[in-house]
């Protein structure tokens, strides 16, 4: 048996995994007025790019294509390194995917409750080459 957590600690994920919090998905019924509608995936947000604290809220269309627990229950997100081996063992609820360039999403199920797994494309460094040519000392 592990050992329990305790109030001071961080979730495991965090200290020993290295996951970063992201934002934390909210589902809601209605409309809002600012609401950010994204088509390709059927859901509407509200909130993620305003809120300090990471809040999304999220309203699905009937067409989504997600399961009912994610439609209805709330989620937390994290950033990970390595998707692959961050669902390694875990019930996966929503296999990897692209919902937009640059980011791949998978969700998994914690104890009755969606995880949503988040994995940024790394940016490429550009290194510049030593100017070459004649240096002048004075």
């Amino acid at each position: 048996m592990s050992r329990k957590r305790r109030d001071h600690e961080l979730p495991p994920v965090v200290a020993k995994l290295g996951w970063q919090y992201h934002h934390v998905g909210i589902p809601y019924a209605g409309p809002r007025a600012e609401e950010q509608h994204l088509g390709h995936l059927g859901v509407h947000v509200y909130g993620f790019a305003t809120s300090p604290y990471g809040i999304e809220w999220m309203r699905f269309e009937p067409h989504c294509r997600v399961p009912e627990i994610v439609r209805t229950v709330p989620h937390v997100a994290f950033v990970v390194e390595d998707m692959e081996k961050a669902l390694k063992g875990r019930e996966v609820l929503i296999k990897p995917n692209e919902p937009s360039a640059g980011v791949r999403v998978a969700f998994i199920l914690h104890d009755g409750a969606p995880v949503e797994l988040m994995e940024f494309e790394k940016p490429k460094v550009v290194r510049r080459r030593a100017r070459r040519g004649c240096r002048t000392t004075r």
